[in-house]
């Protein structure tokens, strides 16, 4: 999960009202339109656990449920686009048979989830230390509702592996050479990977988070 920034919303939406509309009234030009937008905040990645969604694997995610928050069903900020995973994101969340609430959830176009979630090279996640008992809360939460350290947890270890070794490099730098000699390197070896799944915890494997977070 990572940070994302919300463009302006699609003018499609404005034509459908809660109460006079379902969700289901939607058309799927409008969808597309909808999808165009969120693709551009989210790089056709899950907004939950950065899967790739670039295919038919994703869906339109209420944040809050169509059930609990009906006025928010045509609300472009409670819109994301999800991966169709059963057992992670937005599908578990809507299925989860524990309640929760919505407040508790990190919602990733208003605050940066990285201040709250750490991943570790076995592709686990969890809160980061040092947390108030509130953001500690939300962060475990978070994990839960979405399921973020079940399935996903081997999924992303394979994808982390081959830059395990990378960071083992750049730690053996550190010890040798002067931070500016290694850090615009490392910097570099991270901004080629932001366009990838998954790009946070490769962030945070590369950068040994889970060591002193």
């Amino acid at each position: 999960m990572r940070k994302l920034q919300r463009g302006i919303a699609p003018t499609c939406l404005n034509q459908y009202q809660p109460g006079q509309n379902n969700w289901g009234s939607v058309s799927s030009g409008d969808k597309a339109l909808i999808w165009t937008e969120l693709d551009a905040m989210q790089g056709k990645r899950c907004a939950y656990c950065e899967a790739d969604i670039s295919g038919n694997n994703k869906h339109i995610e209420h944040f809050r449920q169509r059930s609990r928050y009906p006025q928010g069903t045509f609300a472009w900020d409670n819109l994301f686009g999800s991966c169709n995973r059963k057992d992670s994101c937005g599908k578990h969340k809507d299925e989860q048979a524990a309640p929760y609430s919505d407040a508790d959830l990190l919602k990733p176009d208003t605050e940066d989830p990285e201040s709250l979630l750490v991943f570790d090279p076995n592709g686990g996640v969890s809160p980061r230390k040092g947390l108030s008992p509130q953001d500690t809360q939300r962060a475990s939460e978070t994990i839960r509702v979405f399921n973020l350290d079940g399935v996903l947890k081997a999924i992303r270890r394979s994808e982390l592996a081959g830059y395990i070794r990378t960071a083992e490099f750049f730690a053996e730098m550190a010890q040798d050479f002067p931070e500016a000699e290694w850090s615009p390197l490392l910097q570099e070896e991270i901004d080629n990977t932001t366009h990838l799944p998954f790009s946070t915890a490769i962030k945070h494997v590369l950068t040994r988070q889970s060591a002193i977070a």
